[in-house]
This record gives C-alpha cells, sequence and structure tokens, in this order.
C-alpha cells in the first residue's frame, strides 16, 4: 500500500515516529515513577487518546496534512523566489557594470581611432576645403 502514495520533495518533514495510542485510557501514574527525560505522550499527541484509526484513516489524514502544508508553502514560495532570484540579479548586474563600461569605452577609443586613421589616409596631402 505504501506504494501507491506519493513520495514528498526531501525538504518536506515527514513523521518519523509513531506513537502506539492506547485501546483504553491510561491509567495516571504517580509523578515520581515517570522519567524525566520522556515527554508526556498525553501532551504530545493531538487526538484524544481513545481514538483508533484504521489503516485507510491513517493514509487519508497524512495525505490531508501534506496537502495543507504544500498549500502553505506555495502560497510563499513564488514571492520568496522572486526575491532571491531578483536580488542574485541584481548583485550579478551591479559587478557587472563597471566592466561593461571599461569593455564599451575600449570598443569605442578602437572604433575612433580606426575611422580617424582611416579618415587622415584618405587625405593625405590634399589641402583643406575651406583653405581653397
Amino acid at each position: 500500500m505504501a506504494s501507491t502514495l506519493r513520495t514528498p520533495p526531501r525538504f518536506v518533514p515527514t513523521l518519523t515516529t509513531v506513537l502506539e495510542i492506547p485501546a483504553e485510557p491510561a491509567r495516571p501514574e504517580p509523578p515520581e515513577a515517570a522519567p524525566a527525560t520522556q515527554p508526556d505522550p498525553e501532551s504530545t499527541m493531538a487526538l484524544p487518546p481513545a481514538a483508533q484509526f484504521s489503516q485507510a484513516e491513517i493514509v487519508s489524514l497524512e495525505e490531508q496534512l501534506l496537502h495543507r502544508v504544500l498549500q502553505r508553502v506555495d502560497l510563499s514560495l513564488e514571492e520568496r523566489l522572486s526575491d532571491t532570484v531578483s536580488a542574485a540579479v541584481q548583485h550579478q548586474l551591479d559587478a557587472m557594470v563597471p566592466r561593461l563600461r571599461n569593455e564599451i569605452e575600449a570598443v569605442l577609443r578602437a572604433l575612433v581611432i580606426e575611422a580617424m586613421a582611416a579618415e587622415l589616409s584618405e587625405n593625405t596631402g590634399s589641402t583643406p576645403a575651406s583653405g581653397a
């Protein structure tokens, strides 16, 4: 039956500990008998201790929980990804602007030098038009 379930992405928290729910209400133990390192199971369960669930009900509850968690993630995922990508792109642009300016300046200088050289080579030995 587990093979038909959709496996959640690795970043989604999953249930790793299963608490056994007693069939009858647990008798309260004296406080000194309870170990100090173990949490009280009644305080850690969200469902009443007397509740019994079939395997299908458990699977349904897990699917509902997964669906609600993924809905919450979807609500903010696009906005956070957009903010993160925008910040990364802006950072890259800030680093590129000085290099782009230097490259554009070098290309423009080369073009102006080539144009001046071509103009001077075509007009060598001729007199300026305004001096005639």
